[in-house]
C-alpha cells in the first residue's frame, strides 16, 4: 500500500517521540516494538514497569532498552509533572494535592509528557474510552492557536484489487462532532484538507456531502452544507472545495459529469466531509466492512500537539499505523491537524 508506506517513511524521517499511555497492554507493546524495529518513532511506554518489562522480554531478539518505560506511580519526573499540571489547571480550581493524585492517571501523565515537550505526541484508547482519551487531550494539551474545535477523521486506504480508485482518502468527521453547524462543518473541512496534505503530500480536493447534489433537493440540512461550503471558501479562497454533493457525484467522474457538471472536483474528491457523525460513522464502517477499505483512525485534528485515540478493538498493526500518523502530525506541527 503505497500511501501507507509513504506515511511510515515520513514518520521514520521525523524521529519523533510518541508516548503510549496503555503500555502494559500486549497489543500496545507489540505495536511499540514494531514501530521501533521499523524506525517509525521513538517510544515511551507508560504503566507498571514490571508488567511492561515482562511483555517486552517476550519479544525474542528485541533489545528492551530501545524503549523507555515510565511508571506514573514511581517515575522520577512524576512530581515535576504534577507541579506543571497544577500550574496548567489551577485556574479551574485544581489544587496541588489534586494534581498529585491526577498525574498518576496514565492518560493525564501521557498528555503532560506532550505538554512539557518530553514527548512529541501521545496515543491511547486501546483500553480507555474515547471520551476519557479526548478529555485528557483537551484539558492538558488544548487546541491549536486559531482553532476553536477539535474534530476527527479516518484515513481510508483504497488498495484492494477490486478498487478501481486507489490511494488514500479522508472521511470526516466520523468519530467526534455529533451534529456540526455550518461554521463547524466548514472548520472540519479546512482542518481535514490540511491533514490530507500533511499526510499524503497531495493537494486536498474537498467534497461537502449531502443527500442532494447541486440543488437537487431542498431541505434545511442541505442548506447547512451549502452554507458550510461558502464559509470554507470565504476563509480559504485557495481551498479546492465543492458542495453540496452526493457521494457518488464526489467520487465517480462519470456520475459527476451527469449530476455535477460545474463541479471543480469532477468526481475526484479525496476529502469527504459528512454532514453529521451519524452519516460519517456509518459511511466509514460500510466502506471498511463491505468495501474492504482499510480505515486508520480516528485521528484527532485541531489540538496544539498531537494526541490520538485508538479503537478498543485495535490490533498491534493498527497501533503501528497510528504511531506513524501521530509522528507525521508532530513533524508538521499543529496548524489544525
Amino acid at each position: 500500500m503505497k500511501p501507507l508506506r509513504a506515511i511510515l517513511g515520513t514518520a521514520s524521517a521525523s524521529d519523533k517521540i510518541i508516548a503510549l499511555s496503555e503500555g502494559d497492554d500486549p497489543r500496545v507493546v507489540e505495536g511499540a516494538v514494531r514501530a521501533v524495529k521499523e524506525d517509525v518513532a521513538r517510544i515511551i511506554l507508560i504503566g507498571d514497569g514490571a508488567k511492561i518489562s515482562a511483555l517486552l522480554d517476550a519479544h525474542e531478539g528485541f533489545d528492551p532498552t530501545r524503549i523507555d518505560i515510565l511508571d506514573p506511580a514511581h517515575s522520577s519526573i512524576t512530581t515535576e509533572l504534577a507541579e506543571a499540571l497544577f500550574n496548567r489547571r489551577k485556574h479551574k480550581g485544581m489544587t496541588l494535592e489534586e494534581a498529585g493524585q491526577q498525574i498518576t492517571n496514565r492518560l493525564t501523565f501521557a498528555a503532560m509528557l506532550v505538554h512539557q515537550g518530553i514527548a512529541d505526541g501521545t496515543l491511547g484508547g486501546a483500553v480507555e474510552t474515547t471520551s476519557d482519551t479526548v478529555r485528557a487531550a483537551l484539558q492538558i494539551i488544548g487546541t491549536a492557536p486559531g482553532t476553536t474545535m477539535v474534530s476527527s477523521f479516518f484515513l481510508m486506504l483504497f488498495c484492494q484489487d477490486h478498487h478501481e480508485v486507489k490511494g488514500a482518502r479522508i472521511f470526516a468527521d466520523c468519530g467526534l462532532v455529533v451534529d456540526p453547524n455550518a461554521e463547524e462543518m466548514a472548520e472540519i473541512a479546512r482542518a481535514s484538507a490540511a491533514s490530507y496534505s500533511a499526510l499524503t503530500g497531495n493537494t486536498a480536493r474537498v467534497a461537502m456531502l449531502s443527500f442532494s447534489t447541486s440543488g437537487s433537493a431542498e431541505h434545511p440540512k442541505v442548506s447547512k452544507v451549502v452554507e458550510a461550503t461558502r464559509i470554507a471558501r470565504e476563509k480559504d479562497p485557495n481551498l479546492l472545495i465543492d458542495g453540496e454533493l452526493q457521494f457518488d457525484a464526489a467520487f465517480v467522474p462519470e456520475v459527476a459529469a451527469q449530476k455535477a457538471t460545474d463541479s471543480p472536483l469532477k468526481g475526484e474528491a479525496n476529502v469527504f466531509v459528512f454532514p453529521s457523525l451519524n452519516a460519517g460513522n456509518l459511511g466509514y464502517k460500510i466502506a471498511q466492512r463491505i468495501g474492504g477499505v482499510e480505515a486508520i483512525g480516528p485521528v484527532l485534528q485541531g489540538l496544539a500537539k498531537p494526541a490520538n485515540d485508538l479503537s478498543r478493538g485495535c490490533t498491534a498493526e493498527d497501533i503501528l499505523h497510528m504511531i506513524a500518523v501521530t509522528a507525521v502530525q508532530a513533524q508538521h506541527g499543529e496548524n489544525g491537524i
